[in-house]
Parts: C-alpha cells; structure tokens; sequence
C-alpha cells in the first residue's frame, strides 16, 4: 500500500489477540495472513485465501527464508543427536561431579550463562540452552517458565550487542546501504547504549540471584514446586519424547559429544561470515553463516560418535530425521511469522506506525520515542529484524539531519525492536523459547511480560536522560 492507514494494523492486532485469546498460535498466525491479504484483494476473503497461500509458498522462494527454515530442521537433528550421543547427560554430569550445579539457583543459573555464552544466533542459544538447562530445572523444581524466560531474556538480548554474528552482520548491511560511514564503528558506539539488551540481561540475573518471582511467575514456580509441571490446561509447544530419544547405552556420557559440536558452531559463523562476505566479515550472509555453522557442528557430532562406534550412518540418519521432525512445528510457525511479516509489509503496517508517532516527534522525546516505537512495530509484527529493516532507514538520516550523533538512534531502534519481540505472543524467538523449555506458550508469555515492562521502563528511563545530554 503506497499511503497505509489504521487498517494496515489490523492482521497483526488480530493474530496478537487471537493467540492470547485461544492459545492457538499457528491459527492465529494464519487468520492475520488471511486478513491481511484479503484487504490487499479489496477485502475479498476468498481472494485473499487463495493470495495467502499463494504467498506463504512464495516465502520460501526466498534464499533467506528457506536458511532459516532449513535451518530449524538441522538444528533439532543436531539436539536428537547430541541427546542421543549421551552429550547433554554427560555435561549435567560433569557439572554435578564438580557441584557447580546442586541448587535450583545454580540450575537457573547455568540457563543465563548459557545464553550469555553462545551468541551465534538466537534460536540456536535458546535450544542449546533450552536442552542442557530443562533436565536440571525439572530435577529442582524449577519451573519451565523460568527456564523459557532467562532463556529468552539471554538470547537475542545478547546477539544484538555482537557485530560479528548473524544480527551484527544483518544490522551492518543495512547501516552500509544507508551510507554510514564506518558502520562497525557506529555500531560498537551504540552497544552500551543499548539500554533494554542490558537492562534484560542485568534483571535475569538478578532474578537469579534474588529469586524475584513477579506475579504469574511466583505462580508458576508455587505449582512446580508442588511437583506439577504445568497447568491443567496447558499445551506444551513441543513433544519432549521426540527431541529426547531413548540413551545410546554404547556410549557412555560424555560432556564433550555436546561441548566440541557447540565448539564448531560457534567457531564457524565467523568463518561463514567471512567466505560469504568475499573476505570481509560485515558484508557476509548471516542466514547463510548460520546454517553452515548449524551443519558443521551436526558433521562434529556425527564425527564423534562414528569415532567412538556409538552408531552407525543408518542409525545417525534416522535419529537426524527424527529430531528434525520434532522441530517441523517450529518451521511451520517460523514459515507462518514470515509470512505475516511479509503482508504487514506490503501493508506498510511499520511505515504507518512510524509516520503516526514522527508527527508527534520534539528533539527532547526523539530518542525515547524511536525505542517505543520500535518496540510497537516488533511487539505487532512479531519481528526484530523487519522492524530494524523499517527503522533503521527512518532514524539514521533523520539524526543525520538534526546535526545528532547516529549511535544512540541506531541503539534505540535496536534496543526497542528486541524489547517488543520479548513482549510478542507472535514472535519467533519468543515461541522457539516455548518450545526450547517445553512450555506452554501463553504462559510463557503471561509470565515473561512483567519483566520485559520493567526492563523497557529502565530503557525508556535511559533513552530519556541520553536524549537530554545530545
């Protein structure tokens, strides 16, 4: 749409609403793709079923979407055969024989090290995390809720502030484009301004420390602690059974079958950066990196086992198969976000919201309102990096302009696009959390929220005072 108006708000608002309401995610994603397109066909809904689905299928004619999805299959391959391999088991292991983790505090605690730890990518931390933390939690009554939080609260929060992974070389493409001069440079100046990424990760690990239970939190861990694992009513996003296959009782635990494959992916990204970049790791292909570093640490865990005769191909490839079945719902809510996001933006649902709250704009609440309105294009598009990709075009020229430094702009809009995925019941990274803990994922949400709030008051706090010293 050339001009967007109210109406362009609305596929997101109703696929927000309808998972809170009927905590069904996948059809609630599809009715704001339905909706969306059927008021691109002039509000025809049998149009615009036949041009959703037309358009969902063209999602994945784009390279970067396709790395993505393919990407989520390799990933659960990679958990099935780590899971398999005895790795994760010997880890917790490994750390229980050194009593590093004999506590529910230093379960908890492990879950926010791990997502500080591995910063490849977002989803990969918090299925990482999600696999080795959740034995630990259950074995302490902890509850999954906790986990999904500190797992989510870890994980893009700490991707953003790195310049060389997958979010870095995204963000930086897109500063390149626009003319920045000496983008990485501007970036690493806009890290510590990145007050909600901070104020997230600070508050995680002082829930840690401090036990701060708020409100459906404190619930949630009453009702673990009495040794019920969800509510009656709750739909676990994924199958545990299916991630968590039977142990290879020819291997033994060992904590490196999980260490040295997570060692090869984290190596390997900057290597994908590099080679698809030409030799310059800011121009390389995130998407692309990450799928490569995903694939190699699955060829490492393959490698292990084969070398320790644990397995054979055959028995490899049906565990592969399997853990990447366990993660086909994932891709289809991954497939479902990206379809969303992609009618949202023929919509210009994000243009509208930036154009409404621009009209509004004085110098002394510019960078305060460019973290809340980033944080509103995230929270309805179910996006980060779409909202970056509508923001960050917008605010780096107007600071430009104004004669005012980029950093602190370009650390709003990243700050607040991370802050309303947090709080979005439709955001990928929120659901892959649900599904990395095993938890329902309203209620993942429920409990996660009073948290993003205070985080996002901390940042608008910080935004308010920064804005006041340019």
């Amino acid at each position: 749409m050339s001009d967007p108006t109210w109406v362009s708000v609305l596929p997101p608002v109703l696929a927000i609403v309808l998972a809170i309401w009927t905590r069904q995610v996948y059809l609630s994603l599809a009715a704001g793709i339905w909706l969306g397109w059927g008021i691109l066909e002039g509000w025809d809904p049998l149009s615009g079923l036949d041009r959703a689905i037309a358009e969902t299928v063209a999602v994945l004619a784009e390279a970067s979407s396709a790395n993505v999805i393919l990407f989520t299959l390799v990933i659960g391959a990679l958990i099935a055969t780590i899971e398999s391999s005895g790795g994760v088991r010997g880890f917790v292991r490994y750390l229980e024989s050194k009593e590093w983790v004999n506590s529910p505090r230093r379960a908890q605690g492990l879950a926010w090290i791990t997502g500080l730890i591995i910063f490849v990518e977002s989803n990969i931390t918090v299925l990482v995390a999600g696999a080795v933390s959740r034995p630990l939690f259950d074995r302490f009554k902890v509850s999954r809720e906790k986990l999904a939080y500190l797992i989510d609260s870890t994980s893009a929060a700490v991707c953003i502030m790195i310049p060389l992974n997958a979010w870095g070389a995204y963000n930086l493409a897109i500063l390149t484009d626009l003319g920045v001069e000496e983008p990485l440079v501007v970036f690493v100046q806009a890290i510590p301004l990145n007050f909600y990424s901070i104020a997230a990760i600070i508050l995680a690990g002082l829930v840690v420390v401090w036990r701060i239970d708020l409100g459906p939190m404190r619930k949630a861990e009453e009702r673990t602690r009495a040794g019920q694992l969800h509510w009656p009513e709750a739909q676990p996003m994924i199958d545990e059974e299916v991630l968590s296959p039977s142990p290879n009782e020819r291997v033994p635990p060992r904590a490196r079958n999980m260490v040295i494959p997570i060692l090869v992916m984290v190596l390997m990204m900057p290597v994908g950066l590099y080679v698809t970049g030409d030799g310059d790791l800011r121009a390389g292909s995130g998407a692309t990196s990450v799928l490569w570093a995903v694939m190699a640490a699955l060829a490492a865990a393959w490698f292990l086992l084969l070398a320790q005769r644990g397995a054979d191909v055959d028995e490899l490839t049906r565990t592969a198969l399997k853990g990447a079945g366990g993660l086909v719902p994932l891709a289809l809510i991954l497939l479902l976000a990206l379809s969303l996001g992609a009618v949202a933006s023929e919509l210009g649902t994000g243009v509208f919201v930036a154009q409404v709250t621009a009209d509004v704009l004085a110098p002394w609440v510019f960078l305060p309102l460019v973290f809340l309105t980033s944080a509103g294009i995230a929270f309805s598009t179910g996006t980060s990096w779409g909202t970056f990709a509508i923001m960050l075009p917008i605010v780096v020229p107007a600071a430009e302009t104004m004669g005012l430094p980029v950093a602190p702009f370009l650390a709003a809009a990243l700050s607040g696009g991370i802050f309303g995925d947090h709080s979005s019941p439709i955001s990928d990274t929120t659901i892959i959390s649900s599904m990395a803990a095993a938890t329902d994922h309203i209620d993942h949400v429920r409990t996660q929220l009073p948290y993003a709030l205070i985080a996002g008051g901390v940042a608008t706090a910080g935004f308010t005072l920064a804005g006041l010293t340019l």
